[in-house]
C-alpha cells in the first residue's frame, strides 16, 4: 500500500536521485480534481471554518490517492494586492505614473494578505495526510506582481518612458514581497519541505523582457527571497515558462535549487536534464499538449522514455511540463500517474 514520504520530494529539489521516484504537479485545476475524486467540492471553500477543512480534506486526498508525496499548495499575493487583475484580467493598470507609484499603499500588502489567508494555511497544515508536506506557499513572483496592478504592456512603455519608475517598482514588489514571505516561513514554514513561487520570464523564442532587466531587477529580488527560504533549511523551486535559457546561470547563482517547467517546442526536458541536472533539480517531464494528443499507450510510453533517458542525472520529480488544466483527457492523465507508479514498482 502506498506510504507517503515527502522527503523523496526534498531529495529530488536536493538534486539527489530519490528512492523512490516522486510526483509532482505545480497546478491542477479544481474541476479536474472534481472530476478525479467523482465528487464537487469547489462550493466547500465557501462554507465558513468548517467547508474549508472539509474541501482542503478532499483537496489532499487527491494527492495522496494519486500518489503524490506532497500536496501543491500555494496562495497568491497578486489578489491581495489593491487594483490588481491586470495580468489575468488584462484590465488596466493602477499605477502609470510615479504619483500613482507613491499612492499606492505598498504597506498594506502583507496585513492584507494574511488576513485574508492565515486561516487557510492553519487549516492546510491540520489536515495534511501523514507522511505528506506541503510544496508551495506564497504564489507569484516578482514579475508577476508587477504585472499584477501595471500590465505588460503598459509596464514596456513605463520603461521606455520613465526608467526610473521602471526600476523603482521591481525594487518595491521585492521588498513588499519579502516582507510577506518571511513572515510566511515564520508562521508556516513547519507544514511545508519544499518552497516556491512561479514567475513566468519567458515565451515560446525569448524572454519577456530583456535580459540584462531580468538580472537587474528581478533576480536580486528572487535572492532575498530565496535566502530566506534557505534560512529554515527549505529548499527552493523556481516555476518559470519559457525561453529562459539566457539567465539560467543567473538564476542558478542566486540559489534556486530547483526549476520546473518545460515545452518540448522550446526543449524537451531532457535538455533542461542534461544542461542542468549536475547542479539543480528538475521537475517535469511530459509536453502539456502531448498529454492532450496522445491515446494511453503514447502517454506510457513517453512517460517511460523520459524517466529511463533521466536516469543518473540528479534530482528528477515527473509531472507535466506545464500543469493540469481542465480540458486534459481524464484517462491520459491517469495513464501518466500509472505509468510512473509502474516505474517505481507499485
Amino acid at each position: 500500500m502506498f506510504q507517503p514520504d515527502y522527503q523523496h520530494i526534498v531529495d529530488a529539489a536536493s538534486n539527489r536521485a530519490a528512492k523512490r521516484q516522486p510526483l509532482y504537479e505545480h497546478v491542477v485545476n479544481i474541476d479536474f480534481i472534481e472530476r478525479v475524486l467523482g465528487k464537487p467540492i469547489s462550493h466547500l471553500s465557501k462554507e465558513g471554518a468548517s467547508g474549508r477543512k472539509e474541501y482542503l480534506k478532499e483537496y489532499c486526498r487527491f494527492y495522496y490517492e494519486m500518489g503524490y508525496d506532497t500536496v501543491s499548495y500555494e496562495i497568491c499575493i497578486g489578489p491581495s494586492m489593491p487594483g490588481s487583475g491586470c495580468l489575468g484580467g488584462h484590465k488596466d493598470g493602477v499605477i502609470k505614473t510615479r504619483e500613482d507609484f507613491e499612492k499606492y499603499p505598498w504597506a498594506e500588502i502583507p496585513d492584507l494578505y494574511f488576513t485574508k489567508n492565515t486561516d487557510w494555511f492553519r487549516t492546510f497544515a491540520e489536515v495534511l495526510p501523514a507522511g505528506m508536506k506541503g510544496i508551495g506557499g506564497v504564489g507569484n513572483g516578482i514579475f508577476e506582481c508587477v504585472q499584477e496592478i501595471v500590465g505588460y504592456m503598459d509596464l514596456c512603455y513605463i520603461r521606455e518612458d520613465d526608467p526610473e519608475l521602471y526600476a523603482d517598482l521591481f525594487k518595491k514588489v521585492g521588498e513588499t514581497n519579502l516582507i510577506i514571505w518571511k513572515r510566511f516561513l515564520a508562521e508556516f514554514a513547519d507544514s511545508f519541505c519544499v518552497m516556491r513561487f512561479g514567475d513566468d520570464l519567458g515565451f515560446k523564442s525569448a524572454t519577456l523582457l530583456p535580459e540584462d532587466d531580468i538580472r537587474q531587477f528581478i533576480i536580486p529580488a528572487y535572492k532575498g527571497i530565496i535566502d530566506a527560504v534557505h534560512s529554515y533549511g527549505k529548499k527552493f523551486l523556481l516555476h518559470s515558462c519559457g525561453n529562459i535559457f539566457g539567465v539560467m546561470e543567473d538564476l542558478i547563482a542566486a540559489g534556486i535549487d530547483a526549476k520546473h517547467s518545460n515545452e518540448d517546442i522550446i526543449a524537451p526536458f531532457t535538455e533542461w536534464v542534461n544542461r542542468y541536472g549536475n547542479r539543480i533539480g528538475n521537475f517535469g517531464g511530459i509536453d502539456a499538449s502531448e498529454l492532450c494528443l496522445l491515446d494511453t499507450k503514447g502517454v506510457a510510453q513517453y512517460v517511460t522514455d523520459v524517466l529511463h533517458a533521466c536516469e543518473g542525472h540528479g534530482g528528477i520529480a515527473f509531472s507535466t511540463g506545464n500543469s493540469v488544466p481542465g480540458y486534459i483527457p481524464t484517462e491520459n492523465y491517469l495513464a501518466m500517474i500509472e505509468a510512473v507508479r509502474q516505474y517505481r514498482g507499485e
